[in-house]
């Protein structure tokens, strides 16, 4: 992944250029242009010193607009959030940037990380750059798009309930979500906490291996994050293996998913048994509460986490005349939300109101709890889950936009992860009658990105 007999400048600008070429996709937000020139010609006065390299010397990355880089602008796709210029690097830009990564610029997504199609932005929809009238997935759509184009070679994105995953799939690249607590979240604007994982666009396994390396690991400022030693990956990828792996037949078997997703599906059950490994059936009775407690925990969440948002300590103010602070933070919060947020804020704020919560958002905690308790045993038993990453290929711009229940039960198969809290990629290894790539996901167990990412290894290099 490093620059080999090209100087970091001439890579970088390969990449602007092409970035230049494909502007129309709307994948960047801002490029750094002058910066990533300057960071390239830093890192070519060490060219000829190869020990003084770090991990990812030299490495082109993009960056969703949800990660804090001290003195750049970072707002979610939000209006709300127009004028705001981070004053901190996140923890996980942080470690990029001391393994002299170069970052290219931030990347285009959902609003706030709300939705499953990049259309819900305050800069536009990006376009999905196999077929431009179809969507390149969300909410990291920019991120995927730009790993897809060829104008970055890996990017971050963050995944709460398959914005890594579902995008790779509509790309036909690798996206990968780290169990919850591998990743430090601090300096990711949050969403919804308890789900939010920061995640990896990449070509190839080799490279979403060694950035993983890079930002996975402890943090003292985030306590939800693991101190559980991180293996090298980048070793334990070339690793032969045979593995133990469940399906659930409720996925395969679901209404939703498109005939062709599961017909190659079943078909890679059938060569991974006849090459050695295990794959059995697994009944999982909850598929059905998945979405629903899903969009009850997490809008509860944003409503809780977007309340900073008021018009009064940053970003975006109304600028009418008003008699008093309510009035205020009503028409600053009208005015600088969009309107998918301002749906999942009135959910959340619905559910966790009186007389509503003990029915709605303790009866969906008790449902994340038993399907908690479902994957422990399964994970006992198994290595890895495999399941479709989406029930259909990137659909048309419009098609599912005026239907929120539709778009959200797009979400049926990478939310599951989110919610238990583990392992999630999508491997891009089938191609559709319709032209659009789809991936197969494979789940590993929470802190077991090691064996995911060997077993993806395993099956990329077949493919």
């Amino acid at each position: 992944m490093s620059c080999g007999e090209l100087t970091c400048t001439d890579v970088v600008t390969a990449y602007l250029k092409k970035i230049e070429e494909k502007k129309h996709l709307n994948a960047f937000i801002e490029v750094f242009a002058a910066e990533a020139l300057e960071k390239a010609s830093s890192l070519d006065k060490k060219i000829n010193n190869p020990d003084t390299w770090g991990k990812l010397y030299g490495v082109v990355i993009g960056v969703k607009d949800v990660l804090c880089y001290k003195d750049h602008h970072v707002g979610a796709a939000s209006k709300i959030l127009e004028n705001y210029t981070a004053i901190y690097n996140a923890t996980a830009i942080q470690k990029l940037l001391d393994q002299d990564a170069i970052i290219i610029g931030n990347l285009n997504c959902d609003e706030f990380a709300m939705g499953s199609s990049n259309e819900h932005s305050a800069h536009g929809k990006v376009l999905n750059a196999l077929d431009e009238s179809r969507v390149p997935g969300g909410s990291s759509g920019g991120s995927a798009v730009a790993v897809q184009a060829g104008m970055c070679m890996v990017s971050l994105g963050s995944d709460t309930g398959g914005s890594v995953r579902q995008p790779a799939d509509f790309c036909g690249i690798v996206g990968l979500k780290p169990g919850y607590g591998r990743v430090s979240r601090y300096g990711l604007l949050a969403y919804a906490s308890s789900f939010d994982q920061i995640g990896i666009f990449s070509q190839n396994i080799e490279d979403a291996a060694t950035v993983l390396n890079v930002i996975a690991g402890e943090d003292e400022f985030d306590s939800t994050c693991s101190e559980a030693p991180v293996p090298d990956y980048s070793n334990i990828i070339h690793q032969q293996s045979t593995f133990k792996i469940a399906y659930f037949p409720e996925c395969l078997q679901h209404p939703s998913l498109d005939k062709e997703i599961r017909e190659n599906i079943e078909k890679k059950i059938q060569e991974l048994q006849s090459n050695g490994h295990s794959v059995e059936p697994v009944n999982f009775e909850y598929l059905d509460y998945i979405v629903p407690a899903y969009y009850i925990l997490t809008t509860a969440e944003a409503s809780s986490n977007l309340s900073r948002y008021d018009g009064v300590k940053f970003g975006y103010r109304s600028a009418e005349p008003l008699d008093d602070l309510n009035a205020l933070y009503k028409k600053s919060r009208s005015q600088g939300f969009g309107k998918e947020v301002k749906r999942r804020i009135m959910l959340g704020t619905f559910v966790l109101s009186t007389g509503y919560y003990e029915a709605y958002y303790a009866k969906a905690q008790q449902v994340r709890g038993l399907i908690a308790d479902k994957t422990k045993e399964i994970f006992k038993e198994y290595d890895l889950i495999i399941m479709p990453t989406t029930p259909s290929t990137a659909f048309k711009f419009g098609e599912k936009s005026n239907d929120a229940v539709e778009m959200f039960l797009g979400d049926l198969y990478t939310v599951y992860a989110n919610l238990a809290g583990i392992a999630g990629i999508s491997l891009p290894l089938f191609k559709h009658s319709n032209g659009m790539p789809f991936g197969l996901q494979v789940l590993g167990n929470k802190m077991e990105e090691g064996k995911l990412l060997q077993f993806s290894n395993l099956m990329m290099n077949k493919h």
